[in-house]
């Protein structure tokens, strides 16, 4: 074609016919000028292909300043094999790998930060992994420090531990085996919360006791819980270390009292666990998490957790039983001789989430609470957990395509959406999702106009909002407002806010939606406004009795319940009501935990706070308000009364 006077032309069999021709040159040296020595094995190549392919030696290339000859470039901890594979993908943009071989090229490939092909690599390896091989990928993945991957990795395990431990890759783990006694009058805290403390006994049993961590899994560990919730040394006493499954009394005491210096050099870190005192000196990041656990009978825990950097197997026993409290342990005579046991002590705690959650996003759907995503100590999820009122009980959903925090879900249509938030690695997210029940796919939906995270996201007259949310640096909210057209499938703006916002509290009410507290910069907000959609306006209403960011907010009786949240110095437990007729608020009853970043969903007749922070520890526990009563409750009765 000739347009507008000028020749114009693209020979594609050119391009073509150029790569395969560098390709045959560099397989026949000629015109080479670098030669690649890979554990006793030389390859010719071109530095420019090289160099434009792989940041790492172009960085090399360049510091040779103007190189006479060939350069010489040794690897000593490559496979041979591996980096032919990468350089056909330099020359010909095509990689062909063995599946034995894709390891060793993803190893290549993160030397040369070839950043492409790790990440098709470390795609391919995800996809083909099942129950029996998801240990040994996580292993390699984490010798390669990738997040991402350990991160899809660490979901998978967490949907599919009890198939898991059956595998002989979990079989050979390290084991850490635990009986922790507790007297009838006492309760053990929520899965999460017990395997929490476990931890932080680990932590002080290696850095005030000096024991290591081997010594610790060569025997069964006899722990105590005792009456002011800590978790004690214990040992058996009088030869009865044969009665572990019996009911017989076992005197227990405690192992070392530690010194009260000792404590003081210990710090609490994010996760709830301890920092340990000379943490600049010990080298290499020593890693403390929980991956995932499941209760595999009335008595008996599982766990994959990594303690101390090491991936191992936490297996726990636990028994109550009328022990005499250790020594050091506070006597319990009060709660036993001065009170009266409440009836409610023996009615059943509501089943708690499998794992602990905070920036969460929740929803009801089909008469279901649906609790998605969030954080769980430092690590973002994609798991999603449904729980049924009726039979008390959480199961998996599919998981979200991608790990998602601080963001917000809403219903739209029949249909689950979520939008925006952060996955707790790289910047703000603009990508959003939506679930389909009857399905239980996850499918894409148009990308925000923008980054945004700790945004508000609302259904209203059909269409989806995302109100507020973090400027890119985190530093300040937002005033902008969108919309979401979902037969058009289009995003555009709408009536920015009257005050900039983020971690804010965003509920439909009356035709109207509403935007609750948050946060301007760091400063928390108890200002409230509200949206038109008719008139495309944003108006102030009576603001809240508490200033607050994080808050968890739904709608009960024709009335807005806003709950928890951070005031700027700590996590909070009150909880307020707004009337809107009335235009004004009112403080009701306190929740039995502090949730901030929780998830608050009314289904039924039933306000649900779930997850979130307590300032100490990351929350699985699940509580219910009764109207009725004007009271919190954790256990099942409240709820279905």
């Amino acid at each position: 074609m000739v347009p507008n006077g000028f020749l114009s032309f693209e020979d594609e069999q050119f391009i073509e016919s150029s790569v395969a021709k560098l390709n045959a040159l560099r397989k026949s040296g000629q015109f080479c000028d670098v030669k690649l020595q890979v554990c006793g094995h030389e390859m010719l190549a071109h530095r420019a292909v090289l160099a434009c392919c792989s940041p790492f030696l172009f960085e090399i290339f360049n510091n040779d300043g103007e190189a006479h000859g060939i350069s010489h470039v040794k690897f000593d901890d490559l496979n041979p094999e591996a980096v032919e594979v990468l350089l056909n993908y330099a020359y010909t943009s095509q990689l062909k790998a063995e599946t034995e071989l894709v390891k060793d090229v993803y190893s290549a490939a993160k030397k040369l930060k070839i950043d492409r092909v790790k990440q098709v690599c470390g795609d391919y390896l995800i996809s083909r992994m099942d129950t029996q091989s998801c240990i040994s990928y996580r292993n390699f993945v984490n010798s390669m420090g990738d997040w991402r991957l350990l991160s899809k990795i660490d979901s998978y395990i967490q949907e599919h531990l009890l198939e898991i431990s059956e595998q002989e890759d979990f079989l050979k783990l390290p084991r850490l085996k635990l009986e922790i006694m507790f007297e009838d009058n006492v309760s053990l805290p929520s899965n999460g919360k017990l395997y929490s403390k476990v931890i932080t006994w680990v932590q002080r049993s290696i850095w005030e006791n000096g024991e290591s961590l081997e010594s610790l899994m060569e025997e069964v560990q006899t722990l105590y819980y005792s009456a002011d919730h800590k978790l004690l040394d214990g040992s058996l006493m009088d030869g009865q270390g044969e009665t572990f499954g019996a009911d017989d009394n076992v005197q227990l005491v405690q192992k070392k009292s530690p010194r009260e210096n000792d404590h003081r050099q210990l710090s609490s870190s994010s996760s709830g666990t301890l920092s340990p005192p000379s943490a600049v000196n010990m080298g290499p990041k020593h890693e403390w998490k929980i991956i995932a656990s499941e209760k595999k009978s009335h008595k008996t825990y599982l766990c994959l957790a990594v303690l101390n950097s090491t991936l191992c197997v936490i297996f726990l026993h636990v028994r109550n039983t009328p022990l005499s409290s250790p020594l050091n342990t506070p006597c319990l005579k009060k709660s036993l001789s001065m009170e009266i046991v409440p009836d409610e002590s023996t009615e059943k705690v509501m089943s708690p989430m499998h794992y602990a959650r905070s920036g969460l996003g929740t929803v009801e759907l089909n008469s279901k609470l649906i609790a998605a995503g969030g954080y769980n100590r430092e690590e973002c999820l994609r798991t999603v957990e449904c729980y049924d009122l009726e039979t008390d009980t959480w199961t998996f959903l599919s998981p979200m395509k991608t790990p998602r925090a601080r963001f917000q879900m809403a219903v739209l249509m029949g249909q689950l959406y979520v939008v925006g938030g952060s996955n707790g690695q790289s910047d703000d997210l603009s990508c959003g999702e939506k679930y389909d029940f009857k399905t239980n796919l996850w499918t894409p939906v148009p990308e925000l106009r923008t980054n945004r995270c700790n945004a508000g996201v609302c259904a209203l007259d059909g269409k989806l909002y995302i109100i507020g949310g973090s400027d890119p640096y985190g530093q300040k909210g937002l005033k902008n407002s969108d919309v979401f057209e979902p037969v058009t499938r289009t995003w555009t703006s709408c009536a920015q806010l009257n005050i900039r916002r983020h971690q804010s509290a965003v509920c439909e009410l009356g035709n109207y939606m509403y935007i609750i507290g948050g946060a301007e910069s760091w400063n928390c907000l108890n200002s409230v406004e509200r949206y038109n959609p008719e008139n495309d306006t944003w108006t102030l209403v009576a603001p809240m009795n508490v200033a607050r960011r994080g808050a968890g907010v739904s709608v009960y009786d024709g009335k807005l319940f806003v709950v928890g949240g951070f005031d700027g110095s700590r996590a909070l437990n009150c909880v307020e009501s707004y009337d809107p007729a009335k235009n004004e608020w009112k403080m009701i009853a306190s929740m039995t935990s502090s949730r901030s970043n929780g998830g608050v969903v009314t289904v039924g007749d039933c306000v649900f706070a779930v997850g979130g922070f307590d300032g100490n520890e990351f929350l699985n526990t699940i509580e219910v308000y009764n109207p009725s009563s004007n009271e919190w409750s954790p256990y099942t009765k409240t709820c279905k009364s």
